[in-house]
């Protein structure tokens, strides 16, 4: 239930992977664009995975999966990955262990996928710090939930502590993680990015995952559709399409990549009639997951698949081995509806 989107149009080859990043001005390493005060382009598309973490059974990172997991990830045909977000249970994680994992990706991915590194912290001297450790270690981007314990009380204010920990990477592309329902930061991200555009010099878009498509639709047009925004709600994903999204990044890309990629690539041929049979498919394919702990599930599934994924770290519940069983038996059926 979580997904990438830049721009305006769909064009089959913007589903290829690769990064554009050039200069804004003799003495910065951005490009300046025409249509804004600040931003810098960018050009991810396609479907990446909210990468999962992988434990020991004694509940420690197990560091030594990720070069398995990120090939596991090639096979799927992923084009980018977004590491230590939700869905690699990133808030659970100490600060050091969201480290090595996001050197261990950078590592294991470079050259071969776009690696997005999540650096949203409660303190954003903690995020910032983060950030410039995925600058220093070549992270493709960054990206940032807000602080949520404390309620972030306006535009202004968000902007600002977005603006605090996208300056620890200043020539990496920052991209918004916006989540409301997590982080309770609910304003028209229109807004947000108009006041964002004149103090974060290496702004690239968001990650956007809420289901306001309208809200979507403005961000799309921003900078007469330059930025990239990563459309974040799997179970829509044809929607964020038809309105102009580009890429997505999604939880249930860990299991499912070629359902969702087959809405995107059905849609851009005009077979509207296939895209909204995958959709649905993939509609099942998320209610089976959610139906019983999520983390839990994506990693009965990774795991089967030949990565051993270990269990999950509370507060997240796992599943007993009868419960595995059928799950497994359920997602299998949803998998092999087209």
């Amino acid at each position: 239930m979580l997904l990438l989107v830049g721009g305006s149009h769909l064009q089959r080859a913007a589903f290829a992977v690769h990064f554009r990043l050039t200069n804004i001005s003799a003495t910065s390493p951005f490009q300046q664009p025409d249509t804004g005060p600040h931003m810098i382009r960018t050009d991810h598309h396609g479907i990446f995975a909210a990468t999962l973490t992988p434990f020991r059974a004694d509940g420690t990172v197990a560091i030594e999966q990720v070069p398995a997991l990120v090939e596991y990830y090639r096979d799927q045909k992923l084009d980018g990955l977004y590491v230590n977000g939700s869905t690699g249970e990133g808030p659970s994680l100490t600060t050091q262990e969201r480290r090595q994992l996001a050197e261990a990706f950078v590592a294991a991915g470079r050259g071969k996928m776009t690696i997005v590194i999540q650096v949203g912290h409660n303190s954003v001297v903690t995020a910032r710090e983060l950030a410039a450790h995925a600058e220093s270690i070549g992270a493709d981007a960054i990206s940032a939930k807000p602080p949520s314990y404390f309620r972030i009380d306006s535009p202004s204010t968000l902007v600002e502590s977005s603006a605090y920990v996208a300056a620890g990477a200043p020539k990496t592309p920052f991209y918004y993680y916006h989540i409301p329902q997590l982080t309770g930061a609910v304003f028209p991200m229109g807004e947000y990015l108009a006041l964002a555009e004149s103090q974060i010099p290496n702004l690239a878009g968001m990650k956007f995952t809420s289901q306001e498509l309208d809200e979507f639709q403005v961000c799309l047009d921003w900078q007469q559709g330059q930025g990239t925004f990563f459309w974040g709600v799997d179970e829509a994903l044809l929607s964020a399409v038809a309105v102009g999204a580009r890429g997505a990044i999604g939880s249930t890309y860990n299991v499912a990549a070629g359902v969702f990629r087959g809405v995107m690539d059905a849609f851009v041929r005009g077979d509207v009639e296939r895209a909204r049979r995958l959709q649905l498919q993939g509609i099942r394919i998320v209610r089976t997951l959610i139906a019983r702990p999520f983390a839990a599930a994506l990693k009965a599934v990774v795991t089967r698949a030949g990565v051993p994924m270990g269990g999950v770290r509370l507060p997240h519940r796992g599943l007993s081995g009868p419960e595995t069983e059928q799950f497994l038996a359920e997602f299998d059926e949803a998998m092999s509806e087209n």
